[in-house]
């Protein structure tokens, strides 16, 4: 399964972002990325690669599902899915290996 995981732009140096998921930290790559992006923009990403920029009201309802979802289903196949887009490796991570 392929997801994408929102985040907050905190920072930009050329084509790489920092960017906060659920207070985790992580570089992204802007190389495919629809439009410029800044500090305080939100992006989608997927495996380590902004694939686009997203509406501030469409991203927090994102994490506000992505929450629901890694709280209440800590052995869910999607919950992984989207532990491994967080990490930005796209690899599934378990609930007890320091993934969110």
């Amino acid at each position: 399964m392929c997801l994408g995981v929102p985040g907050k732009v905190l920072e930009v140096q050329g084509n790489v972002a920092v960017v906060d998921f659920f207070g985790l930290r992580r570089p992204v790559l802007l190389d495919v990325v629809d439009e410029p992006v800044a500090p305080g923009d939100f992006v989608l990403n997927h495996v380590g690669y902004a694939i686009r920029r997203i509406p501030p009201d469409q991203a927090q309802a994102t994490l506000a599902f992505y929450e629901q979802l890694l709280g209440e289903a800590a052995e869910d196949a999607m919950a992984a899915d989207v532990r491994g887009e967080i990490t930005g490796t796209g690899e599934p991570k378990g609930p007890d290996d320091g993934s969110v």
